[in-house]
């Protein structure tokens, strides 16, 4: 039977980035405006919070411990133990308009990660990959607003959004170099009720996508076609990531800042929700191996 939980009385002005870390067993997630990274257990209790001094995108755990953070200005790395943030590379340098935003590991422990407009209109965004080297690649340009970057269970295709054009493209992933090629578009939002934002892939290779401004999360089947529709109990939901020990639970981000000029009627706004019995389960997301 399908239950959406909320998860304690956190609300978070731009949720963001869920990720389950299968080792340890506990979430992390951010609020990119607080600005802060978060963690806890399956079901809420020990949360920890680490403050980042910059508007944070996303974040990918390191094999050898801590994070690379995806804030405003570049890849960052992130000590757990004592807080420090420092930076690996800048990705806009001296430019003010675009920031990192959502991001994600691949099959091989290489971290991908989109930056977006501030403003959220003009296509000043880029795709990078961060490689276990710490140098940085430019693999695409042209984005408004970077979303939802997640790979198929082999990893040869990489599903990415930009959600300022209201579509989810798909590549064409070579897993041994990081490159992309063959942009398609794999669904596309403009008869949607809302717009695509975070996303995962589930164990059978379908797409989820967190349809912000709508409250709904989007299951696709690997040909891009609507599978299955999701209703959340608040409009602003952002992100989802499959965690708890059997990965069946879908851990959903929301967001209580103001759009379209109003604030969200919903008190649940930029809470974290926890949902039980989709029936499905995800894949583990891999550590950054640099």
């Amino acid at each position: 039977m399908l239950r959406i939980e909320l998860m304690g009385d956190q609300r978070d002005v731009l949720g963001e980035g869920p990720l389950w870390d299968a080792e340890e067993e506990r979430l992390y997630w951010i609020d990119s405006y607080g600005p802060a990274v978060f963690s806890c257990r399956a079901d809420g209790r020990e949360r920890r919070r680490w403050s980042v001094p910059e508007p944070i995108g996303s974040l990918a755990l390191r094999r050898g411990g801590g994070a690379v953070v995806a804030l405003r200005s570049g890849f960052h790395a992130l000590d757990f133990e004592t807080g420090e943030v420092s930076l690996i590379a800048a990705t806009h340098p001296g430019e003010l308009r675009p920031r990192l935003n959502d991001g994600k590991v691949d099959r091989q422990g290489r971290f991908l990660a989109g930056s977006m407009d501030f403003e959220e209109r003009d296509d000043v965004g880029a795709l990078f990959r961060l490689d276990c080297d710490l140098s940085v690649h430019t693999l695409d340009t042209g984005i408004v607003c970077s979303n939802g970057p997640c790979f198929s269970p082999d990893g040869g295709t990489l599903y990415f959004a930009d959600t300022g054009r209201a579509v989810i493209y798909a590549y064409d992933y070579d897993t041994q170099t990081g490159s992309v090629r063959s942009r398609r578009v794999f669904a596309s939002f403009e008869r949607e009720r809302g717009l695509p934002d975070g996303a995962t892939v589930d164990a059978d290779g379908y797409l989820w996508s967190c349809e912000v401004y709508s409250g709904r999360l989007i299951r696709f089947d690997p040909s891009g076609v609507v599978d299955r529709v999701v209703g959340m109990p608040v409009q602003s939901t952002t992100s989802l990531t499959f965690g708890g020990p059997n990965l069946d639970i879908a851990y959903v981000t929301s967001m209580a800042r103001p759009f379209q000029g109003a604030y969200h009627r919903e008190r649940e706004a930029g809470g974290l929700f926890a949902v039980h019995g989709l029936g499905v389960t995800g894949l583990p997301e891999p550590r950054f191996n640099g």
